[in-house]
């Protein structure tokens, strides 16, 4: 057995780094090899650029499509063209983002068959086991395309009755009257009250005293209701005087509707209950109130005097 000397060693590495550096020059100056960097990073580059000019003119067509729908003579909802014209952009863009990257790989001669195979045993496996996920998902498409409700809708989902602030695929945030917001995954959304797709109804109710002549209360509450549409826009037709509603053990109740435009019916009930006791105090007409009353027997009854109240 022979046994090398440091000479001898030293000698051999500078040898091996000498063929190394040989190598590495070779490669480095290998023109075939560079053409072939430069002609798979032109294509990929080529592939970003055309992905990215396809999604930003997909976009604006989308655009464009949905602001003619909505300015239209068919008058279709605006707050549901918005979100569909926003699932469609996303959509778009994730497609053709999806489409580059595969498109990157082959360029840089990946096999992408065993890897679209893999993604497709492992999307299969997620749906599965995340079938909560898929149900949200695939509910959420058909609250937008069914238009069951849009964003700013005024709904009642369950328990919970507000404003819809957001639709996502997944979940759906309600925001309530005093502040909270509710937020529903959108497989669990089933029983839907949407307020803001029909007009409202105003309804008022004006309490009259016993002592009142009706007939003439009738003619004055007509007589205010001919000018009122002309002081609220959200009124769409004229309001009516349906006539006495309820008969109290104090008073007289006499009922008034209004149509209004969606969700509007709270702001116009609470202006026409103002104006109209305003215009009936003018008028001289009693708006019933509790009161004492004191009934003082005979002398010959023998009963102590009776107080009633009503």
């Amino acid at each position: 057995m022979s046994v090398k000397t440091g000479a001898e060693t030293a000698a051999e590495t500078a040898k091996n780094v000498e063929k190394a550096a040989l190598e590495w020059k070779n490669v480095l100056l290998d023109e075939g090899m560079w053409l072939s960097i430069g002609f798979v990073l032109i294509k990929v580059l080529m592939i970003v650029i055309v992905a990215a000019i396809v999604v930003k003119v997909a976009k604006a067509l989308i655009r464009k499509t949905f602001s003619v729908r909505i300015k239209g003579p068919l008058k279709y909802n605006e707050r549901r063209q918005q979100t569909m014209s926003k699932l469609l952009e996303n959509v778009v863009a994730y497609v053709v983002y999806f489409v580059a990257i595969i498109a990157v790989l082959s360029a840089f001669t990946i096999d992408i068959t065993g890897l679209i195979a893999g993604a497709g045993v492992l999307g299969l496996a997620i749906g599965f086991g995340a079938q909560n996920l898929v149900r949200d998902v695939i509910t959420g498409f058909f609250i937008i395309f069914e238009d069951q409700f849009s964003v700013g809708d005024y709904v009642r989902i369950g328990q919970a009755e507000g404003t819809v602030e957001e639709i996502g695929l997944r979940t759906t945030k309600v925001k309530g009257f005093t502040g909270e917001l509710f937020i529903f995954p959108n497989g669990n959304v089933t029983d839907v009250v949407n307020f803001s797709i029909h007009n409202s109804i105003a309804v008022v109710d004006v309490n009259i005293s016993y002592e009142s002549d009706m007939a003439r209360v009738e003619k004055l509450i007509q007589e205010f209701l001919v000018d009122i549409q002309d002081k609220y826009e959200q009124i769409i037709k004229p309001p009516e005087l349906l006539g006495v509603q309820n008969l109290t053990t104090t008073e007289v109740v006499m009922r008034v509707i209004a149509e209004t435009l969606p969700m509007q019916h709270f702001a116009v009930s609470r202006g026409i209950r103002r104006d109209l006791k305003e215009y009936l105090d003018k008028q001289g007409v009693e708006i019933p109130y509790p009161r004492m009353v004191m009934v003082q027997r005979s002398p010959e009854d023998t009963n102590p005097s009776v107080i009633a109240k009503k």
